[in-house]
């Protein structure tokens, strides 16, 4: 089985809206959030999907506990 890897331009089409899924990179991997409640809209605290969110996560209030609770889809390579 191959890993999917995403780029920039990949990973920005996840954005959760208008029927898509919901993904996010960060540290090279990335997370789907399409079933998290608070991502329905594609945006969770004014952070977007579909974007490398690896510098602000650590600014966030649950930092990086959540990531074990999420289910990675591939690796970014930007």
């Amino acid at each position: 089985m191959t890993e999917t890897t995403f780029t920039k331009a990949q990973l920005a089409q996840f954005d959760g809206k208008d029927g898509n899924k919901a993904y996010v990179a960060i540290d090279g991997i990335v997370y789907d959030l399409t079933n998290v409640d608070q991502w329905a809209t594609g945006r969770h605290h004014g952070k977007l999907a579909g974007q490398d969110l690896s510098v602000v996560i650590d600014h966030t209030p649950h930092k990086r506990t959540v990531l074990d609770k999420l289910t990675a889809v591939g690796k970014y390579i930007g």
